[in-house]
């Protein structure tokens, strides 16, 4: 256990200024041209410059090399803003996650345009057939690898902090492969499509399967001495779905349907989309998947309206435990662009508990302050019908059962406040509390508080360095280490590379 406390923290010593030389390194390549070198004769030669990534005279991999120096440069101030048909951003991006207020269901919120190969694999590509096919077509590939490092004042387990679930280690999170089309919704003169599919290799897997979608690794592989069930590493095919956009209804509908992630949540599954590493136990264990027909349409700038049905959370509509469920939202954006609100009823159905068929009714609000400064909050409050319990008529076997049978209900408000320091670094200070009424969520039926603050650095647009700290207290019943501690301190750090 010693050895992997000194590596864990040996890799939070070493990635920040490992990122700052790797970061500096790429910069002085790009922009440094040689000093011309003197001959015998007295004459000069001139030292070519670093290909670019467009350079189809050059192979695969030196236009890989070109695309993540150029990536490494400063956003040119004087590039030509896309035309766009929605309010003025109203954040920064980088270095925070998103510069829109967030709206699920979409790849992005209607008339707000989105970048085609800003990534190094699509740059690369871009001199092959299949490159040229691609672009032709506006289908694009890339991904991100996310490797962390924790160090714990608990030993068995990090839990309900999540991913980072196993305590005092170095972990591979997360590698991602995405093909994905967006459609173009700042136009209005025809129907355009797109489409997603995502792939997702790692730990957090354990967090992000759908039953019925390869979740056998996870649901038929219990492991009595770990800190979670399932085998270590896995893969979910974590998104899959296909959207129309049809201009002509209100300012605009996207159709949705396969796969997506669950729609209010200020976090979510995918890294680079978080404003810290660690996520809330709030976000822990609300639903994170999908999988139906979901409909999103712009009624003006301000206002958006959202009606689905699915297979009930984080289920297969093939899988046995499906059950037909709603959802609806509404989300409101102010005129000066500084308030959003978007109350969503989740996920709503009639039938009783099963694999995840939580009620859900949430909220989230986000205010900015300054340009520099803006804050996040989301509540949320759950329940399942006819919970199976731990006694003797219990079902200790049914998923996220309850120690106590009958309606479990849980509650729980987050907020993130957020700085921008400057164009490459963030600050975020996140403080929750949440009741786990009934313990059908954590499986300690008690009040919890959780603090965390975190820096993300952007080495350049491909790289992110993101250290934290956090401390979290469960007040009614030891719910930490396995049910030996009260409390919980980490500190951790990951890195996410874009490719």
């Amino acid at each position: 256990m010693m050895s992997k406390k000194v590596l864990s923290v040996a890799l939070l010593l070493a990635l920040a200024p490992a990122g700052q030389v790797f970061a500096e390194g790429i910069t002085a390549a790009a922009t440094d041209v040689a000093p011309a070198a003197s001959l015998d004769d007295g004459t000069t030669h001139n030292t070519m410059p670093p290909a670019s990534s467009d350079d189809c005279s050059q192979g695969f991999f030196s236009r890989l090399g070109a695309a993540y120096r150029e990536d490494a440069q400063p956003a040119d101030p004087n590039a030509p803003a896309p035309a766009r048909r929605a309010m003025d951003a109203p954040l920064d991006s980088p270095p925070f996650p998103s510069s829109e207020w967030q709206l699920g269901g979409v790849a992005a919120p209607i008339g707000v345009p989105t970048s085609y190969g800003q990534y190094p694999l699509q740059k690369a590509l871009s001199c092959t057939k299949l490159g040229n096919w691609m672009k032709r077509n506006r289908i694009e590939i890339n991904g991100w690898i996310n490797p962390s490092a924790n160090v714990s004042s608990s030993s068995f387990t990090n839990y309900p902090l999540s991913y980072a679930t196993r305590p005092n280690r170095v972990e591979f999170d997360q590698l991602v492969f995405n093909i994905t089309r967006v459609e173009d919704t700042v136009q209005t003169d025809h129907v355009d499509w797109g489409f997603n599919i995502s792939t997702l290799y790692g730990y957090d897997y354990h967090y992000t399967v759908s039953k019925g979608v390869f979740s056998n690794q996870l649901l038929n592989n219990p492991k009595s001495n770990s800190a979670l069930n399932g085998k270590i590493y896995g893969v979910d095919p974590m998104l899959f779905y296909y959207d129309l956009y049809i201009p002509s209804v209100a300012e605009g509908m996207v159709i949705r349907i396969g796969r997506y992630l669950s729609l209010p949540d200020i976090e979510a599954q995918f890294s680079p989309q978080n404003y810290l590493v660690t996520h809330s136990i709030l976000y822990t264990v609300d639903p994170y998947t999908q999988t139906g027909i979901m409909t999103t349409t712009r009624l003006s700038q301000q206002w958006t309206v959202q009606l689905g049905i699915n297979a009930s959370n984080d289920t297969a509509p093939w899988n046995h435990s499906a059950r037909p469920t709603l959802q609806g939202c509404v989300r409101w954006v102010s005129k000066d662009n500084n308030d959003m609100l978007y109350p969503c009823i989740n996920s709503w159905n009639t039938s009783d508990y099963n694999y995840n068929n939580v009620q859900m009714y949430v909220m989230t609000w986000g205010h900015r302050f300054s340009q520099s400064v803006h804050m996040q909050t989301e509540a949320y409050y759950m329940y399942g019908r006819n919970i199976p319990g731990f006694g003797p008529d219990g079902e200790p076997g049914v998923v996220a059962s309850s120690p106590y049978p009958g309606k479990a209900g849980e509650y729980g408000v987050v907020n993130y406040l957020n700085f921008e320091l400057n164009s490459s670094n963030m600050l975020s200070f996140r403080n929750e509390f949440y009741n786990d009424q009934k313990g059908q969520r954590t499986g300690y039926a008690t009040k919890y508080s959780s603090h965390t603050l975190g820096l993300t650095h952007w080495v350049s647009s491909d790289l992110e360095i993101r250290p934290e700290i956090r401390y979290e207290h469960s007040y009614d019943v030891n719910a930490y280490n396995g049910g030996k501690k009260n409390y919980q301190a980490v500190a951790m750090v990951d890195a996410i590379l874009h490719y």
